[in-house]
């Protein structure tokens, strides 16, 4: 099977938030792609939803550390972490 191209490096609430955040890493050499669950009826609900954020695998660890600043992001926990 192929390996995963992209890592999900977290979650922000908010679509808004999350094309901030797309932006800012695409301005910093960055690919990033989001994926927001599923479409409700209410407009106002989609703007606060979860939207997670996934960045190529080689590139993890400047995105997390640009995302750092970004009181609203929160990080993916690293379960490798705990092993180690």
């Amino acid at each position: 099977m192929d390996e995963l191209k992209y890592q999900k490096i977290g979650e922000v609430g908010g679509r808004w938030k999350a094309d901030i955040i797309e932006s800012f890493l695409r301005a910093e050499g960055i690919e990033a792609e989001l994926v927001q669950g599923a479409i409700t009826h209410y407009v106002y609900k989609g703007l606060i939803d979860p939207v997670e954020v996934y960045v190529p695998n080689a590139n993890v660890s400047a995105a997390l550390e640009l995302l750092k600043s970004f009181e609203e992001f929160q990080p993916e926990e690293d379960e490798d972490n705990d092993e180690e």
